[in-house]
């Protein structure tokens, strides 16, 4: 999508308004996330050494930001996300099966090529993580915790209007959410573009968990791309929700449930990946080393723009912008932080 600013938009609060409300808000889903999921908060690293593969790969093209360190040998890269510290944290700090953490990640993300309503250079989000049983590996877990998320963002929104009337004239988020698989969204729209189908079932159905992402479909390509290294693409998905206000299907989370030593071994074949074999965290998995987890991230301003009822993602998170967007917010008397 390209920036626009819907007509007529003028902000529900005020700057200094707005500011209280993004750190009540945060506040209130953290505790309501942690308490429907069992998370406990945690620190975590800005920062990860680059031999170390704990950095996120994303799509694969996207270069990290590195850096070399005064008296060190170790060349660091800034987190892309915290997909593989988390798992690793998780055995470390010894947490067992039914329980899980979370934590503030940022990250800068370079090659961010799309700067508009919602993409930004500068990213922040909720990282969680959570021990798994065996058995407790499956669809059905998925879409139960998937469930628990949405109910955390709904009760979020519930206190925010309640606390701020004038939030009151935007729409609730629906609680029912809809699973579909990327196959069967193909089946159905297969004419559109990945985003076009998107768009088409998110405004029909409200909220969606897009079920099986980063495998190729039956067209041969796969809905959105995927790291081989974290989730599992059959057990993995994004949660999607109506922007009435942009009229967008506005992605909130990105999650799954992770690879297992058998999972990592066909993901890296397929990807051409091999070569990361070797590193110590892929090497460490592969040796059956780590947890079996679920885990996500969830857009921190993402999600305020949403409650708060913004147009652009700058009017809740500090970043740099191009000269055509800087232009078309003041046009429109819209304040980017």
């Amino acid at each position: 999508m390209k920036t626009a600013i819907p007509a007529g938009y003028r902000s529900l609060l005020s700057i200094y308004d707005t500011q209280k409300a993004i750190s009540l808000l945060k506040r209130l889903f953290e505790d309501r996330l942690g308490a429907l999921l069992n998370l406990y908060r945690v620190s975590a690293p800005l920062f990860v050494a680059e031999n170390s593969g704990l950095n996120d790969n994303l799509n694969g093209v996207e270069r990290p930001v590195s850096f070399d360190i005064l008296r060190s040998d170790t060349r660091a890269e800034v987190v892309q996300s915290l997909a593989k510290w988390k798992r690793l944290a998780l055995k470390r700090y010894g947490f067992l099966p039914g329980k899980g953490l979370y934590t503030d990640m940022n990250a800068i993300r370079r090659d961010e090529d799309e700067l508009d309503n919602l993409h930004s250079v500068y990213v922040d989000q909720w990282d969680w993580e959570k021990v798994l049983s065996p058995e407790d590996r499956t669809k059905e877990y998925l879409y139960d915790t998937v469930s628990k998320i949405v109910e955390a963002i709904c009760d979020t929104q519930d206190t925010m209007q309640a606390i701020y009337p004038q939030l009151q004239s935007l729409p609730k988020l629906n609680r029912q959410v809809t699973f579909v698989t990327a196959q069967e969204l193909e089946d159905l729209y297969p004419d559109y573009t990945a985003k076009q189908r998107e768009n088409a079932f998110v405004k029909e159905h409200k909220t969606v968990f897009l079920h099986g992402i980063g495998g190729a479909l039956r067209s041969g390509k796969p809905h959105d791309g995927r790291a081989p290294d974290y989730d599992d693409w059959t057990l993995n998905g994004d949660i999607l929700v109506w922007d009435e206000l942009l009229g967008i299907a506005m992605e909130l989370s990105s999650m799954g449930i992770r690879v297992d030593p058998a999972a990592m071994d066909r993901q890296l074949t397929v990807s051409g990946c091999d070569s990361r074999r070797s590193l110590p965290y892929h090497a460490m998995l592969l040796n059956g080393e780590l947890p079996l987890t679920i885990g996500g991230g969830i857009g921190q301003s993402r999600l305020s723009m949403l409650l708060l009822g913004k147009a652009h993602i700058g009017e809740v998170q500090a970043s740099i912008w191009d000269d055509d967007t800087l232009r078309l917010c003041r046009e429109a008397d819209v304040v980017l932080l």
